[in-house]
């Protein structure tokens, strides 16, 4: 005679309670804190994590003081909370480690790059007439992948709607340079800095000025994101603007045009090598493919030369429209950059958000095969001493990538503590208009200690440059 099948409300896993053994535990736990009073309080304390999945618990004390007289002003212990602790978002930048943190960061990132286009948020308006220019820089080609041409099918003789999980995976997996391409993207941060550099050169050409002058002169900013693209490389985008020589409130020299940035920011990326010290690793290539990565004009030496791809993009930012090959205008490259703040490689790739401890947890993870295969190649490319420096294994669940992925120079725009700083102020200092607060000196004293880490994207450690609320210390 046939059984009924278990009911999944029922059933207990093995090992553990079942879900109406879980659901009467913790109705008897908030019955508990009702009856206390203490029900209220925790839930004002959990509607002010703004949904954070995963809170920073923090346990301790904190007094303000008046400098002036020593009197003490509040006294707070987070012992008196109804569960002991204080709870402070976690401030993950990923969407898929905590979607409601990645939201604010979002915000803060188009507000930053908004107002280096726009003004305000500290930035005059002024800097709207100052050339600038959205660039695109992508990694060279590994081997022929899945893609999208403009005009007929994929290589594979298919048509792959935007959804298809082979976009951006090998036709031919065996004879695709993995070892190039994870080290292509462990040197993808060398290469920025010395685009930069190489912009600079190029900048100071145009003017007929040596690099030297060029400071007294015009100063360059900009403020870049790196981003994955479907096969797992990384690529930038970048605002770059031409200021006067002491930032965005002086005006560009007559000579700082679009037209010149456009022509520098093409020929640096053209110039721009990043030698690499080793032996070219050992791999087939597919008949008449010239890898992308070659040593050339240090055969002795053995190095490996990198350089960034054809596919170079510069648009002026200055039209109405973010479509074809228009031009594009400061909302819409403030709200495209924003979008790859958030993002990592485990949103396009279908990797991993978080380091590996050993090789032997792939098994057990849901990650595509392209994916598995570069991460195997990060890890067994560390093994070789001429790439020790690159901490591969360290960086493998990033595909090689070891830099940061948001940057900005000093005069760009405002800066992501101070926008942060600006909110808390918002919240903690809404005076009641019918009650006006005193003036008054005050100095925080106290100790926190945090009784449970988040493990940050890329580590156990967190990211202080990804975290909204990077101060873990609470404001009251």
């Amino acid at each position: 005679m046939p059984t009924a099948p278990p009911n999944p409300a029922t059933a207990a896993p093995a090992g553990g309670r079942s879900a109406l053994d879980r659901r009467a535990r913790l109705t008897a736990k908030l019955a508990k804190l009702a009856a206390t009073g203490q029900l209220a309080p925790l839930a004002n304390q959990i509607a002010g994590l703004g949904g954070c999945a995963h809170p920073i618990r923090l346990t301790g004390h904190r007094t303000r003081l008046d400098s002036a007289t020593g009197e003490i002003l509040g006294h707070f212990d987070s012992s008196r909370l109804p569960a002991g602790e204080l709870l402070v978002r976690c401030g993950n930048r990923r969407a898929t480690r905590c979607p409601a943190c990645s939201t604010v960061y979002r915000y803060d990132t188009y507000q930053l790059i908004a107002a280096g286009l726009r003004g305000g948020k500290t930035v005059p308006a002024s800097v709207a007439a100052h050339p600038r220019v959205f660039a695109t820089l992508t990694a060279p080609g590994f081997g022929p992948v899945h893609n999208q041409p403009d005009t007929g099918p994929c290589r594979c003789g298919h048509s792959h709607p935007d959804d298809d999980s082979l976009l951006g995976t090998p036709l031919d997996p065996e004879r695709y340079d993995y070892a190039g391409a994870v080290l292509w993207n462990a040197q993808a941060p060398a290469l920025w800095a010395r685009f930069t550099t190489h912009l600079r050169r190029e900048i100071a050409k145009a003017a007929g000025l040596t690099q030297r002058s060029l400071r007294d002169h015009a100063t360059l900013s900009y403020a870049k994101v790196a981003g994955y693209q479907k096969r797992g490389q990384v690529h930038f985008h970048a605002v770059i603007r031409i200021d006067g020589p002491t930032g965005p409130g002086s005006t560009p020299p007559a000579w700082a045009t679009t037209q010149l940035l456009d022509h520098a920011v093409r020929a640096a990326a053209a110039r721009t090598r990043v030698h690499h010290e080793g032996e070219p690793p050992k791999q087939r290539q597919p008949v008449g493919y010239v890898s992308a990565s070659p040593p050339q004009g240090s055969d002795q030496a053995r190095r490996l030369v990198f350089r960034f791809g054809r596919q170079i993009d510069v648009r002026a930012i200055r039209g109405t429209d973010f479509t074809g090959g228009g031009p594009v205008t400061d909302r819409h490259v403030a709200g495209y950059i924003a979008k790859y703040a958030t993002k990592g490689a485990e949103t396009t790739t279908g990797t991993l958000d978080h380091r590996l401890r050993f090789l032997a947890e792939l098994a057990g993870l849901d990650i595509t095969d392209h994916a598995r295969r570069m991460i195997h190649t990060a890890w067994h490319l560390a093994t070789r001493p001429q790439h020790a420096h690159l901490r591969l294994r360290h960086w493998a669940h990033m595909l090689g990538f070891r830099g940061h992925f948001s940057t900005r120079t000093r005069h760009y725009s405002t800066t992501l503590a101070h926008l942060r700083a600006e909110r808390t102020a918002w919240r903690t200092r809404r005076p009641d208009p019918q009650t006006p607060s005193p003036v008054t000196t005050t100095s925080p004293v106290g100790a926190w200690t945090r009784t449970r880490r988040w493990s940050s994207p890329t580590g156990s450690t967190p990211e202080p440059a990804s975290c909204p609320n990077s101060n873990t210390s609470p404001t009251f």
